[in-house]
C-alpha cells in the first residue's frame, strides 16, 4: 500500500465501518449540491498506509539533507506545472473565486521552494579542554498532518513541506468538506517523492481520530477549531506525542483615536472579508473611538452592500459562498442572536435566497456586551463594529478578554501603536495591516489559539527534537587540540 492516495472504493455496504468510512458525495458550495465521489478510507487502508509511513521513515531521515532539499524543489515544480487543475478543483469544492483558488495553488508550490532553504545545521555547544558537545535537530518519525476546508492546499504545504524537509514521512488527512484537491495533489506530489514518504487519506472524524491514536504516529499538526484540537490533545497526551495545534481566533482591529477612518476603512474591510472571512487571521470584530464610531460603520456598510457574491466560477465574483451549510447556520446564528439581543445589521444581516452557502457580507453594531459575535470566531463575512470612549488600553483589554489569542491589529499613528503594542495577549500584533502572514516569519496563537508555531525556521523545528551529542576527552585528545 505504497500509494499516496487512498481510497476505500471497494468497501461493501455490508462491511461494518462502511457508513463512517466508506464513500461519499462532496458538495459544491455555490450549488448546494454534489459535483464528487470522495473515496473514503477504511481503518485498514489507513493502518496499512501508516505503516508504510513507518517502515519508509528510516531511509528518508537517513537521505542527506541535500537530497531531501532536491525532493522539495521537484514537489515545487510538480505542483506548479498543475495550478490549472487543482486550483479547478479547489474553487468547486471550497467556493472561493477562481484566481484566488490559483494564487493559493502557486503559494502552496512555492512554500515548498522556500521551505527547502531553510537551514538545520548541528550546533557546537561546548568547546572546552575536557568536553565537546554538540546539538543536532532529528526528526520524530511519521507525523500527521491534519488541514482545514479553508486553505486546504496551501495549509496541508505548510505542514508537509517542514515535515518532510526535517526528515519526517507524513499521512495528511484533508477536512472532509475539501479532499479533491488534496487527493490530486497526492497523485501529483507521488512522482516527486519516495514510495512510503507522503500520503493522502480521505474520510472524517473518526479517521482522524483513528490516525492521532495510532502508535506509530509520533507528532500531530493540526490547523481547525478548538474543540477539535482539546480533542486531538488529549489523544495524543496518551501517548505522550507532540502537536502543533493552531486553532484559530478571533481578531480584534482597534482604531486609535484621531485616525482618519476614510484612510482605513477599506484596508479593514479587506482584513475582514478575506476569503469571505473564512480566515483564522481576519478581522473578526472593530473597535474604534466613539466620535468615529458611526463613519466607519458607514463606510464598511456601503462596501458589503456593493460587494459581489457569486459562484467561484464566474469571473465577476469578488467573495464566495461558505463551505458548508453547517458554517451558514452558524454565522446566521450568531448574527440573529445579536440583533435579538438588540443589535442593528447596516448591511447584509440575511441568508441569500439563492442555491448554496451564502452569506452577504455584512456590518453589525450595537452589540450587548459580551455578545457571542464580540467574543467568539464567527468564521464568516461579519464585521461587528464596536465603539469605545478615548482610551485604547482599556478597549484592549476588553478585547483581551476573549479566549482565544491569535492576532490583533492596531491603525493610527505608528508610534503611539508601538507603545501599546505589548497589551494585546495574541501572537501577532500587526500596525496599520492585518492578517499579512509570510514564510520566513513565525505564527502562532496564545491561549485558546493553540501550540507551537508555523512558517519559517521557527516551523521547521516543530517537526523535529534535540540530540545531544556529548564527548568526554581524553587526555592525548587534549593535548593535540
Amino acid at each position: 500500500m505504497s500509494a499516496p492516495v487512498v481510497g476505500s472504493t471497494a468497501t461493501a455496504p455490508g462491511h461494518p465501518g462502511a457508513a463512517r468510512y466508506g464513500p461519499r458525495p462532496v458538495e459544491n458550495p455555490a450549488l448546494g449540491e454534489a459535483f464528487a465521489q470522495a473515496p473514503g478510507c477504511t481503518p485498514e487502508q489507513l493502518d496499512g498506509v501508516i505503516d508504510d509511513a513507518a517502515r519508509a521513515f528510516p531511509g528518508w531521515a537517513a537521505t542527506p539533507l541535500d537530497a531531501r532539499r532536491e525532493r522539495l524543489l521537484a514537489c515545487h515544480r510538480a505542483l506548479l506545472a498543475a495550478v490549472e487543475p487543482v486550483a479547478g478543483l479547489l474553487t468547486r469544492e471550497q467556493g472561493k473565486p477562481l484566481r484566488h483558488a490559483r494564487a493559493e495553488v502557486r503559494l502552496a508550490a512555492d512554500w515548498f521552494a522556500h521551505t527547502a532553504r531553510l537551514e538545520l545545521a548541528p550546533e557546537r555547544l561546548v568547546e572546552e579542554p575536557a568536553a565537546r558537545v554538540g546539538l543536532e535537530r532529528v526528526p520524530h518519525g511519521v507525523v500527521a498532518a491534519i488541514a482545514p476546508s479553508n486553505y486546504p492546499v496551501l495549509l496541508a504545504v505548510c505542514k508537509i513541506a517542514p515535515a518532510l524537509l526535517a526528515g519526517n514521512t507524513v499521512v495528511h488527512k484533508p477536512s472532509p468538506d475539501t479532499p479533491m484537491s488534496s487527493l490530486m495533489m497526492g497523485r501529483i506530489l507521488s512522482e516527486a517523492l519516495p514510495a512510503g514518504t507522503f500520503a493522502v487519506v480521505d474520510g472524517g472524524a473518526e479517521l482522524g481520530a483513528r490516525l492521532t491514536v495510532h502508535p506509530a504516529v509520533r507528532l500531530v499538526s493540526f490547523t481547525g477549531s478548538v474543540d477539535a484540537g482539546r480533542a486531538i490533545a488529549r489523544q495524543a497526551a496518551a501517548d505522550l506525542k507532540r502537536v502543533v495545534l493552531e486553532l484559530g481566533g478571533n481578531d480584534p482591529a482597534v482604531v486609535l483615536p484621531g485616525t482618519d477612518v476614510a484612510s482605513v476603512a477599506r484596508d479593514l474591510f479587506a482584513g475582514a472579508m478575506t476569503n469571505s472571512g473564512q480566515f483564522c487571521a481576519a478581522v473578526k470584530r472593530v473597535y474604534a473611538p466613539r466620535t468615529e464610531h458611526r463613519q466607519l460603520a458607514d463606510a464598511l456598510a456601503e462596501m458589503a452592500r456593493s460587494a459581489v457574491m457569486g459562484d467561484g466560477l464566474d469571473p465577476a465574483t469578488e467573495y464566495g459562498p461558505l463551505v458548508s451549510r453547517a458554517q451558514l447556520e452558524r454565522v446566521a446564528g450568531m448574527v440573529d442572536e445579536a440583533v435579538a439581543g438588540g443589535a442593528r445589521v447596516l448591511a447584509g444581516g440575511r441568508v441569500l435566497d439563492r442555491a448554496g452557502h451564502f452569506y452577504p457580507p455584512t456590518v453589525v453594531t450595537g452589540l450587548a456586551p459580551g455578545s457571542r459575535l464580540e467574543v467568539e470566531e464567527q468564521f464568516g463575512p461579519v464585521i461587528p463594529v464596536i465603539p469605545y470612549d478615548d482610551d485604547p488600553e482599556q478597549v484592549i483589554a476588553r478585547a483581551n478578554t476573549s479566549p482565544y489569542g491569535l492576532g490583533c491589529s492596531l491603525w493610527g499613528d505608528e508610534g503611539r501603536a508601538l507603545v501599546l503594542a505589548g497589551r494585546p495577549a495574541c501572537g501577532t500584533v500587526w500596525i496599520n495591516t492585518h492578517g499579512a502572514l509570510r514564510h520566513d516569519v513565525p505564527f502562532g496563537g496564545h491561549r485558546h489559539s493553540g501550540i507551537g508555531v508555523e512558517y519559517g525556521a521557527w516551523g521547521l523545528r516543530e517537526y523535529t527534537q534535540l540530540k545531544v551529542h556529548h564527548i568526554a576527552l581524553r587526555q592525548a585528545d587534549r593535548e593535540m587540540s
